[in-house]
């Protein structure tokens, strides 16, 4: 495939840090919209910034103006207004408009495993989700009526070396090391697909530029698939803890002392999540998991170690947990 033109608005998060350098790596002509404000992640040379606001308007096509794109590549919109903007800003200006949406939004909990991209879209337990599912709607709307070129992604736990895939992030990492208990919703056995990610990018880059990608969805998935207890436990060790104290609570329980929290879990961690990603495969037959848990948790605690001022905490996880761990701890 010859060399395309790609706009990333964002370009600078978990997700699209990686997309970006894989599409660097590869060869494309790599643009980013983004307010210019100071980054974690820095971005690549060669990539051409546009400085601009997506959330308004006439500074987004003040900034873009006259420009093109074979594709442009949206991790920032998350509510419907977001896509009636860009459908504005990009109508007629691309050959590939990908959305990033979320697995979330697939039935909850599933009533079949492993997930397909036909899986029916249905969250009544969060927000978050509910949102990116009008969003598609919307898009998918646009296709039909209008030709516009969508192509929907829907990542699951997408993770990289800043960002703890645990409930309490570096505060558990902490409490972990110092011998305190951390909550593991459920009984910890429910099986959660987790992806780096890198793996993540070479998926997502894969489906540049395809015309047979335009319609379609496509959940870029890896097949790592440890339990709660697995994840939690492989963090501890890469952090220097053989046997962390962790404390099993029902996900109904910690929504009745934390809605927010409860709501990620019932909404999505508190089901066992497995997906079939043999749609991706055929378009990117060498899409494959590279990165493990064990791997990863070793890049998260080197990462964090190296940075003591990202080391912060979160003083509600540790008023919570304490909490909780003292009304569900197993008695002996």
């Amino acid at each position: 495939m010859s060399a395309l033109r790609v706009l990333f608005i964002g370009g600078t998060g978990v997700i699209s840090t990686a997309c970006v350098a894989e599409a660097v790596r590869q060869g494309h002509e790599v643009h980013l919209l983004h307010r210019g404000r100071e980054q974690r992640r820095a971005v690549p040379d060669g990539v051409i910034v546009h400085r601009g606001d997506i959330r308004d308007e006439v500074s987004a096509r003040r900034a873009l103006e006259g420009e093109e794109f074979d594709v442009v590549a949206q991790f920032l919109a998350f509510v419907p207004e977001h896509i009636e903007t860009d459908l504005r800003l990009f109508t007629g200006r691309t050959h590939q408009y990908v959305f990033i949406s979320s697995a979330s939004a697939y039935q909850t909990p599933p009533t079949r495993l492993p997930v397909t991209e036909s899986t029916p879209l249905r969250n009544p337990f969060w927000e978050y989700s509910r949102n990116k599912i009008a969003c598609e709607d919307r898009l998918v709307a646009a296709y039909r009526e209008a030709g516009f070129p969508v192509t929907i992604i829907r990542p699951s736990h997408t993770y990289d070396p800043t960002l703890i895939p645990i409930d309490g992030g570096w505060t558990a990492i902490a409490r972990m090391r110092a011998g305190e208990p951390v909550i593991v919703h459920g009984d910890g056995t429910s099986l959660w697909t987790l992806t780096h990610h890198t793996d993540f990018a070479r998926g997502f880059v894969g489906l540049l530029g395809r015309a047979d990608a335009v319609g379609e969805a496509f959940h870029i998935t890896g097949d790592d698939a440890p339990t709660w207890n697995e994840i939690y436990t492989e963090i501890a060790r890469a952090a220097g803890v053989a046997e962390p104290d962790l404390v099993h609570v029902p996900s109904a329980a910690i929504a009745a002392v934390d809605p927010e929290w409860g709501a990620a879990l019932l909404g999505d961690k508190a089901h066992s999540m497995l997906f079939d990603t043999s749609k991706l495969r055929s378009r990117v037959p060498e899409f494959r998991t590279t990165v493990r848990i064990p791997e990863g948790a070793r890049e998260i605690v080197d990462w964090y170690d190296a940075h003591p001022d990202a080391q912060t905490i979160d003083e509600d996880y540790v008023r919570l947990a304490d909490e909780l761990a003292a009304r569900h701890r197993a008695r002996p």
